[in-house]
């Protein structure tokens, strides 16, 4: 088991470095916090604890897809919230179908990393609601209210590429920031196959058509409107190209903070919201507030 180190203060000049504040990380929200947060040591175990709500949410969604049915009592929890939505997909394609039983095997297995590396630390999972949340997505996406992700294999393929990108956008700031060695080299490794998995995503989108390539730029925009003021996000087809590595022009990740990756899954543009959208109840832990 990794082992965990106390809880680490970040330095002014550090902060200002990193432009948002203190360095903190998670699975799916790897990047430097706020200034909220920079005020407080926070642990290495809040970190992975972030993270884990993340791995949660794409475990049931990915798990849900291909299986029927989503994680099992004994790796979500005491205390575990219920989740909303989710059904079996039927995949046309049976090389997507195998891409996504894939996908889900990775899910799973870093929700049991999380769990198994921080042990009595580990937080529950949350509840958790696709149909809300999802909802809110295609009103916002403009893909009409009849909008199911598990209804066909490009929406739920479509669906996964809403949380892959942003999983590979946190990581890419905050990976490295981690304090422990062991912790940092976890989470490289757990971006890179967000990375795998973004790619293909994005990738097996662009190959299903016209459709596809503007469903995919809708929810891009969609996303990119709560986030926060920056450009941070980039659809399958610009100007008039495939476009399946969103970077900088230096083709580097962008990166994304706790809290605008709190905004997208709680799907609000507000400050200061601990709940909603695909957390009706909030994350479990101390990062939990846009």
């Amino acid at each position: 088991m990794i082992r965990v180190t106390p809880a680490f203060r970040v330095s002014r000049r550090r902060a200002l470095q990193f432009g948002l504040g203190a360095t903190v990380a998670s699975a799916t929200g790897l990047a430097p916090v706020s200034r909220a947060y920079a005020q407080d040591e926070v642990k290495d175990e809040d970190i992975f604890r972030f993270a884990l709500n993340l791995e949660y949410m794409e475990a049931e969604y990915y798990l849900r897809g291909t299986t029927g049915k989503g994680i099992d009592d004994s790796d979500a929890g005491p205390k575990a919230g219920a989740v909303a939505g989710g059904k079996q997909v039927r995949f046309d394609t049976p090389a997507i179908g195998e891409f996504m039983r894939e996908v889900a095997e990775n899910e799973l297995a870093h929700v049991r990393f999380y769990r198994k590396t921080l042990g009595s630390d580990a937080v529950d999972r949350p509840a958790i609601d696709f149909d809300a949340g999802f909802a809110a997505v295609a009103k916002a996406a403009g893909l009409g209210a009849d909008f199911d992700p598990f209804g066909n294999q490009m929406n739920f393929v479509l669906g996964g590429m809403l949380f892959e990108d942003v999983g590979v956008t946190a990581y890419a700031g905050a990976a490295p920031l981690l304090k422990n060695k062991d912790f940092q080299a976890a989470a490289a490794g757990i971006l890179a196959v967000e990375a795998y998995h973004m790619g293909m995503a994005r990738s097996s989108l662009y190959r299903m058509g016209e459709d596809a390539w503007k469903a995919a730029n809708a929810v891009s925009d969609a996303r990119d409107k709560i986030d926060g003021p920056e450009d941070k996000d980039q659809g399958i087809r610009v100007d008039g190209k495939a476009n399946i590595v969103p970077s900088t022009p230096d083709a580097i990740a962008f990166t994304r903070t706790p809290q605008e990756v709190l905004r997208i899954v709680y799907l609000t543009d507000q400050k200061g919201v601990s709940k909603g959208g695909f957390y009706p109840n909030g994350m479990n832990g101390t990062l939990k507030s846009t």
